[in-house]
């Protein structure tokens, strides 16, 4: 009887140093994408499995949700395997011919490893099918179009994104949420808009998928001029610089990576959180028990270490084994926590 053979592993064993160590040494470039499709997958672990097989052969990077509803992906793919990346992808019906958008500003660190999970939702929004219809959704607009309509101040523009990715970019006078999550976002967003079903809606969001979710709810809710911004702000980045149009957008546009951010336009409309001098990056606190994000200055950084406090400043220099003891008795009640301004004044 023939030996078994291991099974191939389908996750990242790796730490984060000799991972960031790797990415350092590599000998190519590497190019940041996102897409996503909304499809029916019959089976996702088994697509995920699959998924994680392919690319890791690759030597692909990124975050991907894969839920029955579809797939949502954030990548860095090397240059070198580009093609054979895309021919891979394109060869499943479910995503041939899915829209890549292209990083505006990408140093090839966008990721370290390669994440794939399963999830109830691509996007969580806690609603039921049957609170909207995900195909019936609103019409989607070039940047072209975009600027034409808001120029025309008939159009209500709404930022579908949370408080902190608005904080530091957006369109020119769009309604931003207060919210943390896309789940708050939608009851905010329509409270906001009641009485105004009649008036055209402009929706935007990073790559536009949380807009192709947002536009079926509202149309569900009896909204009837409903539109999004094709492959969002990343996309329109690309469009008005290739067509010259005027940028509307102020600042710059948080991503879900290393990176945080990439700048659409010089302006920085954000200020410090500590000192409340104009700044527009985030960092997480130094202080991995708090890892808080939170927007802070050159100056800021060097004379706090990266800390949001100086509680945290102070919890730095303390040995490592105390450091974990704080972390172990924290547990994860302050992790993924988001300075929210609004919240504090």
């Amino acid at each position: 009887m023939p030996p078994k053979m291991p099974k191939p592993v389908l996750y990242n064993k790796y730490d984060r140093e000799t991972l960031m160590q790797r990415l350092a040494q590599e000998p190519f470039e590497r190019r940041t994408i996102s897409f996503y499709r909304y499809v029916h997958l019959e089976d996702p672990q088994s697509v995920r499995d699959q998924l994680f097989l392919e690319w890791d052969v690759f030597q692909c990077f990124g975050r991907i949700y894969v839920a029955q509803e579809g797939i949502n992906a954030q990548m860095s793919v090397p240059e070198p395997h580009w093609d054979a990346f895309v021919a891979s992808l394109y060869a499943w019906d479910a995503f041939r011919d899915v829209p890549f958008k292209i990083a505006v500003e990408d140093d090839g660190k966008s990721f370290f490893k390669l994440t794939i999970k399963v999830r109830h939702q691509i996007v969580a929004d806690g609603l039921s099918m049957e609170d909207y219809d995900v195909t019936n959704v609103g019409r989607h607009l070039s940047a072209a179009e975009w600027n034409a309509l808001m120029d025309s101040g008939e159009a209500i523009v709404v930022d579908m994104r949370n408080h902190y990715e608005s904080e530091i970019g957006h369109f020119e006078g769009a309604i931003l949420p207060e919210a943390e999550t896309f789940r708050e976002e939608l009851p905010e967003v329509l409270n906001k808009l009641k009485g105004k079903e009649d008036q055209p809606l402009l929706l935007y969001c990073t790559g536009g998928i949380r807009c192709e979710k947002t536009s079926a709810y509202l149309k569900h809710h009896g909204f009837q001029n409903v539109n999004q911004l094709h492959g969002g702000i990343i996309d329109y980045a690309r469009q008005i610089q290739e067509q010259k149009l005027p940028n509307k957008f102020r600042g710059k546009n948080f991503v879900f990576d290393e990176r945080l951010g990439e700048h659409i336009s010089d302006e920085v409309i954000a200020q410090c959180h500590q000192c409340g001098e104009p700044a527009d990056n985030h960092v997480n606190c130094a202080n991995k028990a708090c890892n808080l994000l939170f927007i802070q200055c050159s100056a800021c950084q060097s004379a706090r270490e990266q800390t949001c406090s100086p509680e945290c400043q102070e919890i730095i220099h303390l040995s490592e084994e105390e450091q974990a003891k704080i972390r172990q008795s924290e547990g994860r009640s302050r992790h993924a926590k988001r300075f929210n301004r609004a919240k504090t004044e």
